[in-house]
């Protein structure tokens, strides 16, 4: 059985495509376009999946999509009577998004003429946004009984949900109607912050630690924690909550408008312009949007841990990738044991509504948990020289046993790498697939990086991608990671080691590496620590202001306009000075 699932007409517009409920591929349209967040139809990645899983649309027995325009509509309506002067655009968008969801046959047949509309229709299944959200962590993880949570900005008028799961059902207890959202709570202070671009939250996490949560106080007449697990809003302080929240231009880029009203910045201070330096107070600010969210966080886990009794958590949406709140969990809620998927934000809807699908919906028994993220693009050794020869690039083709000493040599001489290798990572973080690594050890290293590179403001921390086995050995806790989704606190006593990867507060957002999952990426590790002791890379995303690469093209492409050191696309390595 094969099963197509898109997230389409939204923010990170993505494709995925199971075979019997296996997870064949899965990728963002961005990675194709070169467009960050492209929100129109994914036809690049649907392509790209049905060529990988060797099938043609015809062959295709269901199609889900992960937007219900019709979900809710009695509170939709309900909404737009209660707020009419913002209501236009909103029903206006709403319409346009209704009318795009019930014509997907139309896009289909662009891609292949030959299908007949009628029948192509009986196969699509739409599926709610966040009911997309909670089976792509529930069905994905290794749990037959959990917890479930999806929370982020809104989709199809929920902004937060929550779930049981059993087997291969889920039942929703509860759930929290726009526009009452944590996620926009994140983003108006995120814009009062001086970021204003969708998603630029990931900023204010990285600002954090940087200043004191003062204001936490303050920011609870904001953000209402509810007596029953849930919260809601103080409406004086937001504008957009009565008009369009995110706006889709013909170039399919989203924009954000801005969320807060004049009450918020008669209470909070005037929006920091671009060329405005962040000061303390901005520092303290951002620390205290970072805590008040945890501690939303943990409100809505424990009321729903005491409501169901159950130590296993999912959690999946946009603010399922607030790392620093996911690594306190288990030390500030009642659960155990938490699973993320690689792709919590609205990228992995795709894979969600096709789970929720194969399993919710036709009561098909659950697969192996998805602990890879190695779903996207991949390119041979063979295909990469001829692309190079045509580009008359030197380079040269190491075999398996010389090439990891190469490049650990390198970085061991203040050297930055580009590291192509395997299929591309589903979500959106660099997990050793599209990768730029460096030498942890080098308190410079993000000086290097910035001014090599990523040219990006100086508070923003770089990870650490660490063997599996090391893990309690620099880590206060000892956890697998494999999606870098998690922060924890690192060992004082290492902390010096490894300062390019600690950040200002003494954490670092850790990717564990296992060898089964990731074989070339963690041999180059283990070379490393056998040449320095230390079984850590400096990891960040292979791109430069951009999706991350995805094609030998993009990789070279990306080397040569900056300054990296050496490039390495699969076994074939360019230097720079060659």
């Amino acid at each position: 059985m094969i099963i197509l699932g898109i997230n389409a007409y939204h923010a990170d517009s993505s494709a995925a495509i199971f075979r019997d409920g296996v997870l064949i591929a899965a990728t963002e349209e961005e990675r194709f376009r070169r467009v960050k967040h492209w929100a129109g139809f994914p036809s690049l990645a649907v392509e790209f999946c049905l060529k990988e899983a060797g099938v043609t649309l015809h062959e295709v027995d269901h199609i889900a999509i992960g937007r219900d325009p019709y979900a809710k509509l009695a509170r939709k309506i309900f909404f737009l009577l209660k707020n009419p002067r913002g209501g236009v655009r909103a029903v206006r968008d709403r319409l346009s998004n209704a009318k795009k969801v019930a014509s997907l046959e139309d896009e289909f047949k662009k891609l292949d003429p030959s299908i007949d509309e009628k029948s192509f229709r009986s196969r699509i299944h739409q599926v709610e946004h966040h009911r997309s959200h909670l089976a792509s962590a529930f069905f994905a993880s290794p749990f037959d009984e959990s917890a479930i949570l999806s929370i982020d900005g809104s989709g199809d008028f929920t902004t937060t949900m929550t779930a049981t799961g059993k087997g291969n059902q889920m039942q929703v207890l509860d759930s929290v109607d726009f526009p009452h959202s944590v996620g926009l709570f994140y983003t108006a202070f995120t814009q009062l912050l001086g970021f204003p671009h969708y998603g630029d939250e990931y900023k204010v996490m990285g600002l954090a630690p940087y200043g004191e949560p003062k204001y936490v106080d303050e920011l609870k007449d904001v953000l209402i924690f509810d007596a029953n697990g849930l919260f809601h809003l103080n409406q004086k302080y937001f504008r957009s909550a009565k008009s369009g929240i995110i706006s889709y231009g013909e170039d399919h880029i989203p924009v954000v408008a801005p969320l807060y009203s004049s009450y918020m910045t008669e209470k909070f201070g005037d929006t920091r312009s671009k060329e405005e330096p962040l000061n303390q107070y901005h520092k303290d600010l951002g620390a205290s949007v970072q805590r008040i969210t945890e501690l939303l966080i943990f409100h809505i886990l424990n009321a729903l841990q005491k409501k169901t009794g159950l130590k296993n958590i999912c959690i999946a949406g946009g603010v399922a990738q607030n790392s620093v709140a996911n690594g306190k969990l288990t030390r500030n809620t009642g659960f155990e044991n938490i699973y993320i998927p690689s792709a919590g934000h609205d990228a992995g809807i795709s894979m969600g509504c096709a789970l929720f699908v194969y399993n919710q919906v036709l009561k098909q028994p659950r697969q192996l948990p998805v602990y890879s993220a190695f779903t996207g693009s991949r390119f041979s050794n063979e295909e990469i020289e001829i692309y190079l020869k045509s580009r008359d690039i030197v380079y040269t083709r190491y075999p398996e046993s010389e090439i990891y000493e190469i490049i650990a040599e390198r970085l061991i001489n203040s050297g930055v790498v580009g590291w192509f290798n395997g299929r591309a990572e589903f979500g959106p973080r660099a997990l050793g697939a599209r990768s730029i690594v460096a030498d942890p050890r080098r308190a410079d290293a993000k000086d290097l990086l910035n001014s090599k590179i990523k040219r990006r403001e100086s508070f923003r921390p770089f990870a650490p991608s660490i063997l599996k086995e090391y893990v309690s050995e620099y880590f206060e806790i000892n956890d697998d990671v494999p999606f870098m989704e998690k922060v924890f606190p690192i060992r004082k006593e290492k902390q010096a080691l490894i300062p390019a990867v600690t950040h200002v507060d003494g954490t670092g957002r850790l990717q564990s590496v296992d060898r089964n999952t990731a074989p070339r990426y963690y041999q180059l590790i283990e070379t490393f620590r056998q040449k320095t002791g230390i079984p850590i890379l400096l990891n960040t995303s292979f791109n430069e202001n951009e999706p991350i690469v995805n094609s030998p093209e993009h990789a070279l492409e990306c080397f040569l306009r900056t300054s990296m050191d050496m490039l390495v696309l699969e076994n074939c390595v360019i230097t720079r000075n060659a």
